[in-house]
Protein backbone atom coordinates (compact mmCIF):
# COMPACT_ATOMS: atom_id res chain seq x y z
CA UNK A 1 0.00 0.00 0.00
CA UNK A 2 1.29 3.07 -1.09
CA UNK A 3 1.47 6.12 1.56
CA UNK A 4 1.61 9.92 0.46
CA UNK A 5 4.45 11.42 2.13
CA UNK A 6 4.04 13.73 5.27
CA UNK A 7 4.81 16.92 3.83
CA UNK A 8 3.22 16.97 0.61
CA UNK A 9 0.26 15.93 2.63
CA UNK A 10 0.86 19.35 5.02
CA UNK A 11 1.29 21.34 2.00
CA UNK A 12 -1.88 19.92 0.55
CA UNK A 13 -3.75 21.32 3.63
CA UNK A 14 -2.49 24.67 3.74
CA UNK A 15 -3.47 25.19 0.51
CA UNK A 16 -7.04 24.30 0.79
CA UNK A 17 -7.23 25.93 3.90
CA UNK A 18 -5.85 29.17 2.80
CA UNK A 19 -7.91 32.13 1.54
CA UNK A 20 -5.67 35.11 1.75
CA UNK A 21 -7.49 38.19 -0.01
CA UNK A 22 -9.93 36.20 -1.15
CA UNK A 23 -12.94 38.82 1.06
CA UNK A 24 -11.60 41.89 -0.62
CA UNK A 25 -11.77 40.54 -4.19
CA UNK A 26 -15.25 39.63 -3.37
CA UNK A 27 -16.38 43.12 -2.13
CA UNK A 28 -14.50 44.61 -4.89
CA UNK A 29 -16.51 42.53 -7.39
CA UNK A 30 -19.71 43.08 -5.58
CA UNK A 31 -19.19 46.85 -5.52
CA UNK A 32 -18.33 46.88 -9.62
CA UNK A 33 -21.48 44.66 -9.88
CA UNK A 34 -23.49 47.17 -8.04
CA UNK A 35 -22.39 50.07 -9.43
CA UNK A 36 -22.78 49.13 -13.07
CA UNK A 37 -26.54 48.13 -11.70
CA UNK A 38 -26.64 51.17 -10.66
CA UNK A 39 -25.56 52.82 -14.25
CA UNK A 40 -28.00 50.82 -16.11
CA UNK A 41 -30.94 51.63 -13.96
CA UNK A 42 -30.12 55.20 -13.92
CA UNK A 43 -30.30 54.60 -17.85
CA UNK A 44 -33.19 53.21 -18.27
CA UNK A 45 -35.14 55.13 -15.34
CA UNK A 46 -33.82 58.60 -17.00
CA UNK A 47 -35.04 57.59 -20.48
CA UNK A 48 -37.46 59.38 -22.13
CA UNK A 49 -39.81 56.47 -22.70
CA UNK A 50 -39.66 55.69 -19.15
CA UNK A 51 -40.54 59.36 -18.04
CA UNK A 52 -43.68 59.93 -20.75
CA UNK A 53 -45.10 56.83 -19.36
CA UNK A 54 -44.80 57.45 -15.67
CA UNK A 55 -46.02 60.79 -16.18
CA UNK A 56 -48.83 59.42 -18.58
CA UNK A 57 -49.66 56.91 -15.44
CA UNK A 58 -49.58 59.76 -12.90
CA UNK A 59 -51.96 61.81 -15.05
CA UNK A 60 -54.46 59.28 -15.80
CA UNK A 61 -54.36 58.11 -11.97
CA UNK A 62 -54.72 61.82 -10.83
CA UNK A 63 -57.49 63.05 -13.69
CA UNK A 64 -59.93 60.00 -12.40
CA UNK A 65 -63.45 60.88 -11.53
CA UNK A 66 -65.35 58.58 -9.01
Amino acid sequence: MTTIPTTLTRRLRRLAVRDDGMSTVEYAIGTVAAAAFAAVLYTVVSGESVVTALTDLVTRALSTTF
